[in-house]
């Protein structure tokens, strides 16, 4: 066990987060979570929003989330308004790990951030956040971003939209509206993701790339019933 004289100072943590050596910052991140400070709760969040390393990155959310949220929400609140894009996803990642409700609204208005990272990141911090009676209103707010994106954002939106419709009834039914919507809009990229996204809402095992596969191959058929889609 350790011992008072062992625990290192703010300083010395501080000192090691700015490390050029991705193992001495991971220690030190985990020595700021063991021995939480409040004198570390900004070169956290500075490193957070800077930090390359993802095993660090994460290190550092942990270390945020072992400080007193009464603290750590104003901070992680004001980050949501940064010019950095990650430090905006990492303060969406900390709060949901936080799992901290009455940063909602601030989380809801980042659902369709610029930055995809950004986005994906309210996405995820919107299934753990987002309120039961609002969760509904966050599937149709949502459903405006289908197809737009790579593979990894339109994987991202699927999974955020099917947990979502997991959680309540009206939930559920907001997504079979939503997806009944954007089965019939103009743009493919939209048929298709919201084609998909169905597939997976009923097949999980499945995968998003068969559903994709799937949705693709509907999309052929219907442009020439013969097989010779073109």
């Amino acid at each position: 066990m350790s011992t008072p004289q062992h625990r290192p100072s703010p300083e010395r943590v501080q000192q090691a987060l700015a490390a050029a050596n991705a193992s001495t910052r991971l220690r030190a991140a985990m020595a700021a979570g063991t021995y939480p400070h409040t004198q570390l709760l900004d070169p956290l969040l500075d490193r957070a929003a800077i930090e390359p390393d993802f095993f660090v990155r994460d290190m550092l959310t942990w270390a945020l989330t072992r400080h007193p949220a009464t603290r750590t929400v104003p901070r992680l609140l004001a980050e949501l308004d940064s010019d950095r894009g990650q430090a905006r996803s990492q303060a969406l990642h900390t709060l949901s790990k936080i799992g901290a409700g009455q940063a909602w609204q601030a989380v809801r208005g980042r659902l369709q951030d610029p930055d995809p990272e950004v986005a994906r990141s309210a996405w995820r911090a919107a299934v753990v956040l987002a309120p039961i009676e609002e969760r509904a209103e966050v599937i149709r707010s949502l459903g405006a971003l289908l197809g737009h994106g790579d593979r990894e954002v339109r994987l991202s939106l699927s999974r955020a939209l099917i947990t979502l419709a997991s959680s309540t009834e009206s939930a559920g039914r907001a997504l079979h509206a939503t997806l009944e919507a954007a089965a019939i809009s103009p743009d493919p990229a939209v048929r298709e993701h919201a084609s998909a996204t169905e597939s997976l809402w009923h097949d999980p095992d499945a995968g998003f790339e068969v559903s994709v596969a799937q949705a693709q191959k509907v999309r052929a058929r219907a442009v020439d019933p013969q097989g010779q889609a073109g």
